[in-house]
């Protein structure tokens, strides 16, 4: 027993916690608990970690997130959340591609979770496929706001107490620079998940993460169509913008990812002349207009300078004789 719940299997064991099911013996409903390591509890950044998390976790309500429960009163530190029948995408995954069709399912509904915390003012910042939970009817729950943060916050995060921010494989490249990160770094990950979801490869592989990271900060990822031969071009321009280095040429929201994946077909193949070293640059018309206006008038001031370099000696000395 732990305070009124009735542990009955252990589900899962990380390095800091242990996650297990349990009855609330005062509702009679099934739940989980994570519970950490007894060794942790007297950590000040791992308490902290863990309060946010679970106050992070009590303000969201969205049938893609997993809900955690409140607790009136608690012996030791912990925390309730829903009971959820399924495995993680990484044990669906493996090292092996998903069906496109599930893949795209499965990446919408990621997508829609985000859409919905960042809505609420909720960073995740880990998403990754252990984070990410599949029931048996492909219902995706996504769980695990430890290094989560409130956009509008302004006091100490979890990135200021500890260098090991999100996990490299999925971590975008302003991450691994020490940057908070807005909403297009929850896309950038997403991105990643469903690339090794449509190739069974992540877009930097490197058994050295020292190796890994200063490639995600320093050089293009390989297209997917490097891996599978015959890629679809429209969903190869997506997964290209979703993980572009530069956080200005990604997607802007995971609404923005979202339409996209909803009609693939309807996204241009992406040009690779056009595109550099791999990814197609979004420019929005609000750049460009004043950028096509500027030029314009650098143009014509050009001109207007080379019509008064071509006027002859006569032309230019006539006023002084006419002065005369």
């Amino acid at each position: 027993m732990l305070d009124q719940f009735q542990l009955t299997e252990l589900l899962a064991r990380s390095g800091m916690a242990s996650i297990f099911k349990a009855v609330d013996t005062a509702t009679g409903r099934t739940v989980a608990l994570k519970v950490p390591h007894i060794q942790f509890e007297s950590d000040v950044v791992f308490w902290e970690r863990f309060r946010r998390e679970d106050e992070v976790g009590q303000r969201l309500h969205h049938p893609n997130v997993v809900e955690v429960l409140a607790t009136p009163e608690k012996s030791r530190m912990y925390m309730v959340m829903e009971y959820v029948e399924g495995r993680s995408l990484r044990a669906l995954l493996g090292r092996h591609p998903l069906p496109t069709a599930q893949a795209l399912d499965l990446a919408k509904q990621v997508c829609a979770a985000l859409v919905y915390l960042h809505g609420e003012g909720v960073l995740h910042r880990d998403i990754k496929p252990e984070n990410v939970l599949v029931t048996p009817e492909g219902r995706v729950k996504l769980l695990d706001f430890g290094i989560a943060v409130f956009a509008s916050t302004r006091r100490m995060t979890w990135g200021a107490l500890s260098s090991a921010m999100g996990t490299p494989d999925y971590m975008a490249p302003e991450q691994i620079r020490g940057r908070r990160g807005d909403p297009r770094t929850d896309v950038y990950a997403v991105g990643t998940m469903l690339y090794e979801m449509l190739t069974g490869h992540l877009p930097y592989e490197s058994p050295n993460p020292r190796a890994l990271l200063r490639a995600k900060a320093d050089e293009e990822p390989r297209p997917p169509t490097w891996y599978v031969p015959g890629f679809d071009p429209s969903l190869e321009a997506i997964l290209l913008r979703a993980i572009a280095r530069n956080p200005r040429d990604r997607y802007p929201s995971a609404a923005d990812l979202l339409r996209d994946l909803e009609d693939p077909s309807a996204v241009p193949p992406y040009d690779p002349a056009a595109a550099g070293a791999g990814h197609q640059p979004h420019v929005s018309r609000r750049v460009l207009v004043p950028v096509v206006v500027a030029a314009a008038l650098a143009a014509l001031a050009s001109l207007v300078w080379l019509s008064s370099r071509s006027q002859t000696p006569a032309d230019r000395s006539a006023p002084a004789a006419r002065g005369r």
